[in-house]
């Protein structure tokens, strides 16, 4: 979660093109923004409806930054949302008319919010890291890696009941296509596991043609039914691929998924399997690896989340 930080009094912003001043008629503070999509007016909208609050005298005050264009004298004013500025709000601040409006510069994103979200909360200075709202040491203690990963999904823990449907399906979808098994056998006895992992979920899309908007357009995303089988599929082969990338590496055969242990039980027993008929993993280890999938469940919005999210923004 992102945010701006905005203090009182008047900051002058010059370079050899553009001389803006904000008046900042609000203190605000860094907090975290609660996942939807922030929505912007268009640039050519009218200027913003602006929000007020209740000072301590009841008076009204003005959530909001001023800004004037010393370019042309004229000011406007923008609202502050969450400690946030609508990029979009500052395409009204130009010259003439007919000019596109200025832009904000922030390579990287050292200072952008791009959405909403009530996903994560993580501060890794203090050691916060939060799904949902719940403290992460919680869900680590109480809770397996299946149970957080449907609170990340869904927004709420499951009852008995649907964490007994989620396990099931998602157990039921640990195979993979056998097609995929030769493909990943023709890597390299060397290849990095990570690189095969990555080839191989993409090679995955061409067995469910049905599931790709690119081929069958972008109403797939308003179908809730083949969305919900894509995470039963992603969430039960991806540690079959996994398992066998690292057997790869190692030179040992691939171990078939096995339906009878648990999601976490099922992963070690495809590392790590030799010839044994009755192979299970010892508890430790196997709890052990849970809350580690569930310290990893989920990151805020990292790199690879923020490009999944502009890909996935396209529908295609």
């Amino acid at each position: 979660s992102s945010g701006i930080n905005a203090e009182y009094g008047k900051v002058t912003i010059a370079n050899k093109h553009n001389h803006f001043e904000y008046n900042n008629t609000t203190k605000q503070t860094n907090k975290p923004t609660p996942q939807s999509n922030m929505q912007s007016p268009s640039p050519s909208s009218h200027a913003p409806v602006v929000p007020s609050s209740e000072k301590d005298d009841g008076k009204k005050q003005k959530n909001t930054l001023t800004i004037t264009d010393n370019r042309t004298g004229k000011t406007f004013e923008v609202p502050i949302t969450d400690d946030t500025l609508k990029a979009l709000d500052f395409r009204q601040v130009k010259i003439s008319p007919d000019e596109f409006g200025t832009m904000l510069y922030d390579p990287g994103y050292m200072n952008t919010a791009v959405c909403r979200s009530s996903i994560t909360f993580i501060d890794g200075d203090k050691g916060i890291l939060e799904y949902r709202g719940i403290p992460l040491e919680e869900l680590a203690e109480h809770s397996s890696f299946l149970e957080v990963a449907y609170l990340l999904i869904f927004g709420e823990l499951p009852n008995d009941q649907q964490l007994s449907h989620w396990t099931e399906r998602i157990m039921q979808h640990t195979f993979i296509h056998e097609n995929l098994i030769e493909h990943m056998r023709s890597f390299r006895y060397d290849a990095h596991p990570m690189g095969m992992i990555i080839s191989s979920i993409s090679a995955m899309s061409t067995f469910y043609p049905e599931a790709n908007p690119a081929l069958k357009g972008s109403d797939l995303y308003k179908n809730k039914a083949l969305m919900n089988k894509q995470i039963f599929r992603i969430l039960g082969k991806l540690p079959t691929i996994a398992a066998c990338a690292y057997r790869h590496r190692v030179g040992r055969p691939y171990n078939n998924p096995t339906n009878t242990l648990s999601y976490t039980e099922n992963f070690l027993y495809m590392l790590d399997r030799l010839s044994e008929t009755n192979y299970k993993p010892h508890p430790v280890l196997t709890r052990a690896l849970d809350k580690l999938f569930i310290i990893h469940a989920d990151h805020e919005l990292n790199c690879s989340t923020a490009t999944m999210r502009q890909i996935g923004s396209t529908l295609v």
